[in-house]
């Protein structure tokens, strides 16, 4: 069947290549026709000859102009880290071994993409070698070629799977590189690129205006057929690979639903805020396998995959895991956040062990000294500049004599105290007591749907600022794994009010916590930034939080702060 939709789509070609000749063979015709004296040479004869000769020329003009923009329009390609044979000779052998057994072409190349996907991308068409001439250019769609696709893997399988289960999960796309070196299938996909291609280069420019019209409408005419062809590809792949270690291909996807969980949760919870900040944890993939591990630990479901662990790893296949695992999370970074085109002093990498100081405790006192900015703005007894009275709880401060000089007293007097050591604390001062008073009781409703517009309105724009600039990153870099792409940003949707001043609450009370508790910012595979104390996470922060916020009830907090022994009072350290 995939073969039938092939030709479907050739035939659409050859139709379009048709239709652009029929004039100039017309216009050969009555040329033939006055020349062996079968068509009189004159009058209205003549000028019906010359007009349509005028319209030949025209329409082969546009028929070369759309095969010039189809043949050299640069297909999409999927931004990825090429994996070199020399890098990793182990995984080149499995897949020429698994290819063998499957009876396919090897595939041509490997490469590695952030994400848990894995296909096979064809990158024989012309337009990607730029040393190729317009006449190899022209001739190459004409020419029928059995080059195999590169295999692209998804990083975060590499390093989670078992070398069998990699092995069980590549088999039904390995398969594929069969269909794909059947020379009608491979020149199909090859013109279904390029159309694509076309329109997207005609898009916007009024002098390519026919020719995106044109790639339009044969894109549409054997869009149907391209989707018949590529389910045939995909059920003859798999009925060839039903034979390879089917058992363990059960398991394999069965890790592949855990990998995928994982993998969103790390990228969210974990690698997110520090890309807010110019971080890019430089071992995602490393990482992942500890998400996962605490993830199979938690459920109860994925009890059981924990003992795979004792096998070997897929990564193992790798020469350098290191530096390929590093170049995978700098492409995630750069693809789900529009992260640095280069490594610089504006966008660092950052290890697993700085995590916890260099993005969670760096976070903390960003949100912190985000909400105080804004409490400031705010009317109130603790806006910049108003005087207040010292909060219920909070001792006064007792000033201690300083023996200071009085103006003219003789030689030997005793010293008179008139300066207090140490100052009062600031009713500014950045303190969880402030945002205490003024969010608790039945006023505390009013300042907390302020702070939310507030917030709400700070971090869209701190967004905007971000997304413009990676925009520009982008548009500039010209790097061949992101060029012509936008950055998938944002990850997540945008926060609501209510969790914008929640996150800042609680950041606040983590830094208490911190500077006057001995606690310690911690990192939690699963749920990203985390609050230790004592060396155990304490997760019961956020419900005392929402009781203040959504309640007006500050008694939950009180208790968890007395508990911890957090000083509400003190001011704590800001960014």
């Amino acid at each position: 069947m995939a073969r039938a939709k092939a030709l479907a789509v050739l035939r659409i070609r050859s139709a379009a290549v048709a239709v652009a000749l029929v004039p100039a063979a017309v216009a050969v015709v009555l040329l033939a026709g006055v020349a062996m004296g079968r068509l009189p040479d004159g009058g209205g004869w003549s000028t019906a000859r010359w007009a349509l000769v005028g319209v030949a020329v025209l329409a082969l003009l546009l028929a070369a102009a759309v095969a010039a923009v189809v043949v050299r329009a640069r297909p999409a390609l999927s931004p990825t880290v090429p994996i070199p044979e020399e890098t990793a000779p182990d995984l080149y052998r499995l897949v020429r071994e698994l290819a063998e057994r499957l009876d396919v072409p090897a595939p041509s190349a490997m490469a590695l993409t952030p994400d848990c996907d894995s296909w096979l991308e064809d990158r024989t068409h012309p337009a990607l070698d730029p040393a190729r001439g317009a006449r190899q250019l022209l001739a190459r769609p004409l020419r029928r070629t059995g080059a195999a696709p590169v295999l692209v893997i998804g990083s975060p399988f590499l390093w989670w799977m078992r070398v069998a289960e990699l092995r069980a999960l590549l088999a039904p796309v390995v398969a594929g590189t069969g269909p794909s070196a059947n020379p009608d299938i491979a020149a199909a996909r090859r013109f279904v690129r390029g159309l694509d291609a076309a329109v997207a280069v005609a898009a916007g420019r009024p002098a390519l205006a026919f020719v995106g019209g044109v790639a339009r409408l044969l894109l549409h005419s054997c869009r149907e057929h391209a989707a018949e062809m590529e389910r045939g590809v995909a059920a003859a792949a798999s009925e060839r690979a039903q034979a390879v270690d089917y058992g363990l291909r059960i398991v394999a996807q069965e890790q592949v639903g855990l990998a995928y969980a994982g993998w969103d949760r790390l990228l969210n919870r974990v690698a997110l805020p520090a890309w807010r900040m110019g971080r890019w944890p430089s071992r995602l993939d490393a990482g992942v396998v500890s998400a996962l591990t605490e993830l199979s630990r938690r459920d109860r479901l994925a009890e059981g995959f924990t003992s795979r662990l004792g096998e070997r790893p897929a990564c193992d296949l790798l020469e350098e895991p290191g530096a390929m695992d590093e170049a995978a999370s700098l492409l995630a970074a750069r693809l789900f956040h529009g992260g640095p085109t280069v490594s610089g002093p504006e966008w660092a990498p950052v290890a697993w062990s700085q995590y916890p100081e260099e993005v969670v405790d760096r976070k903390w006192r960003l949100e912190a000294a985000r909400l105080h900015r804004v409490l400031d703005d705010i009317p109130g007894p603790y806006a910049q500049g108003v005087p207040a009275a010292v909060p219920d709880g909070v001792p006064e401060p007792e000033p201690e004599p300083v023996p200071v000089p009085v103006g003219g007293a003789p030689v030997g007097q005793e010293l008179v105290p008139v300066v207090p050591a140490v100052p009062p604390v600031s009713p500014a001062a950045p303190t969880v007591a402030r945002i205490l008073d003024r969010l608790a009781g039945p006023a505390g409703s009013g300042v907390a749907e302020e702070l939310e517009l507030r917030l709400s309105a700070e971090v869209a724009r701190e967004a905007a600022r971000q997304e413009l600039a990676a925009n520009r990153a982008f548009g500039s870099a010209r790097d061949p794994w992101v060029d012509g792409l936008s950055p998938l940003f944002p990850l997540q949707p945008p926060r609501s009010g209510r969790e914008l001043l929640t996150d800042h609450v609680t950041a606040m009370v983590c830094c208490a916590a911190v500077d006057t508790a001995g606690a310690a910012p911690g990192l939690d595979w699963l749920d990203g930034p985390a609050l230790l104390v004592g060396g155990a996470r304490r997760a019961d922060l956020a419900r005392t939080v929402l009781s203040l916020i959504e309640d007006g009830d500050a008694g939950p907090l009180r208790t968890w702060l007395g508990e911890v022994g957090v000083r509400p009072e003190k001011p704590v350290r800001l960014v």
